[in-house]
């Protein structure tokens, strides 16, 4: 693999692929097609999300149309209320949002949902977007999550930051939300890509080729999955006593739903599966180089010392990452994902400016390199000294991210 071949996939999956959309299915078979160009055997596994079709949604405040996306799968709906600025979900503002439509400043986390919708409001408003860059215009698109909702509805809308900054300056008092939709299912795709070892254990590598609906996803994660292209193309001539299944996730910016799927499937395969090594935005111009671990402490002081005897500069931590690695140690797989972040600023992500722009295609080429030399000594290694235990912290850790239990109040 060369800057070139880098370069080629880049351009050649420049365009947005959300979960379930034509589009994914488009880079999922391409994906496939160059696993196959570099020897290994691969196949598409499909698997059920949610979807919705002819979606129509209007916001108003005081009469003023403002400019906005409703969630899909959060049901058809017309209501009316006075509008309610809740930056805090303290008892007392949550107290005050009965009857009425809430303007919030988080994302929707499951919390919020349950909190706002036992409070009894009438519907939920969020935002995002650079309110002082005048070219970031568009409105990303959202959906309510199963898990996040668990079968409750809302109305829910997501518009501008500037406009919700609008909002709050004019002092808007009443409004209204009117949604339409069709709901149903349709199918999101893995690309799963084998290269056999001589024993029955595996390591799964893994990264998400799927996109939010503004971004291109250069960094987040085409990148990712040109290092899973290159690690393959390093090992596929080995001599690997692990055998190795590259796991091109679907998707995962919807909520992991890709690689929760694969380890649904492939349950049993999982009690013998050692490690779960995750790419997750890598080869930025700037940024340092993160491995987080969600295992044993000894696999973190490893990784350091790997990367000074290699002489690749990085940071080791033990943690929840929020990527696919979180699913396979969900599952109790010892997983860690490695990524290159650089501040928002030089690399963005789930927007517009995320492109092949912000990446370096030789810091690609050296990140992959490292990451193939990690995952080559651990699929050649007379065992696999990594612990097939979860700390109870990360089990703790991944219960608040999943929403099956509720992170307490500081």
């Amino acid at each position: 693999m060369d800057t070139k071949y880098v370069k080629k996939i880049l351009k050649d999956t420049a365009y947005v692929r959300t979960g379930g959309s034509r589009e994914e299915k488009k880079c999922a078979e391409y994906l496939a097609k160059r696993c196959e160009d570099l020897g290994a055997r691969a196949w598409i596994e499909e698997f059920p999300v949610q979807a919705a079709k002819d979606l129509a949604c209007t916001l108003k405040a005081d009469g003023t149309q403002i400019s906005c996306l409703g969630y899909r799968n959060c049901g058809s709906w017309d209501v009316e209320a006075k509008l309610y600025y809740m930056p805090d979900a303290d008892r007392y503002s949550l107290s005050e949002a009965k009857g009425k439509i809430v303007l919030i400043d988080t994302g929707m986390t499951h919390d919020m949902f349950g909190d706002l919708y036992e409070a009894g409001a009438k519907g939920i408003i969020t935002y995002s977007g650079d309110a002082n860059n005048p070219s970031d215009t568009g409105i990303d698109q959202k959906e309510l999550r199963g898990y996040v909702c668990e079968g409750k509805k809302l109305p829910c809308v997501h518009i501008h930051t500037r406009d919700a900054v609008k909002l709050i300056e004019k002092g808007a008092k009443k409004v209204s939300i009117s949604i339409s939709q069709e709901e149903y299912e349709e199918n999101s795709r893995n690309v799963v890509a084998y290269l056999k070892g001589k024993r029955k254990e595996s390591i799964v590598l893994s990264a998400h080729y799927d996109s939010t609906s503004l971004s291109l996803g250069s960094y987040d994660n085409m990148s990712g999955c040109i290092g899973l292209l290159g690690i393959l193309d390093e090992l596929k001539d080995e001599k690997i006593l692990y055998s190795l299944y590259f796991v091109f996730c679907g998707s995962e910016e919807r909520g992991l739903l890709g690689s929760q799927a694969y380890c649904a499937a492939h349950e049993k395969e999982l009690e013998d599966v050692v490690l779960n090594i995750n790419l997750d935005m890598i080869g930025t111009h700037m940024g340092g180089f993160l491995a987080c671990v969600t295992a044993e402490e000894a696999l973190v002081d490893y990784i350091r010392y790997f990367g000074a005897i290699e002489g690749f500069g990085l940071k080791a931590k033990q943690g929840v990452y929020s990527s696919d690695s979180t699913s396979f140690a969900d599952r109790g797989v010892p997983a860690l994902s490695f990524a290159r972040l650089a501040d928002n600023t030089v690399a963005p992500i789930h927007n517009v400016f995320d492109t092949l722009v912000v990446l370096s295609p030789g810091r690609i080429l050296t990140d992959t390199a490292f990451i193939a030399k990690f995952a080559g000594t651990m699929a050649m290694a007379g065992t696999c000294p990594v612990s097939r235990t979860i700390p109870d912290s990360m089990k703790e850790e991944m219960d608040y991210r999943l929403g099956r239990k509720r992170r307490p109040e500081k």
